[in-house]
């Protein structure tokens, strides 16, 4: 990244504030990530995306109102410009696949350290999919 560019915009989206405040300070480490808004529930997340249009979405799976998968379903129904990062607890593969399906286009635990989860952040705004190692070897 040079210097004159801007950094990724990222949405957080996880009904934990504690959660969200701690994956924004260690995405926000990253010169080159710019946290703009959080959400505790789906129905927020996509309120808050069509107004900020986040260049990442950072979503948990379950969350009140709408789920991390029906929030991805909503921006690609709506072709918002938006990278899907799910982040979640959950590695069962009925999740990851519903996601998958969903457009989203990344998946990471929420066991993955802090340099991952920002090295995911930029693979999904590069337009790489993102897969945590070990949901590959349970989907295997």
């Amino acid at each position: 990244m040079t210097e004159t560019a801007q950094p990724i915009r990222v949405l957080l989206a996880d009904d934990h504030a504690v959660v969200r405040q701690g994956i924004r300070q260690f995405l926000e480490t990253s010169p080159h990530l710019r946290v703009v808004a959080e959400a505790q529930d789906g129905l927020e997340a996509i309120r808050l995306i069509r107004e900020h249009r986040p260049d990442v979405a950072v979503l948990d799976i379950q969350m009140p109102g709408q789920s991390g998968i029906e929030v991805t379903r909503a921006i690609r129904a709506e072709r918002l410009p938006v990278g899907v990062l799910i982040l979640t607890a959950f590695d069962d593969p009925p999740y990851v696949k519903a996601v998958l399906q969903a457009g989203a286009n990344g998946y990471v635990l929420k066991t993955a350290d802090a340099q991952e989860i920002v090295d995911a952040v930029h693979a999904v705004h590069e337009g790489q999919s993102v897969l945590d190692p070990a949901v590959t070897r349970k989907l295997m």
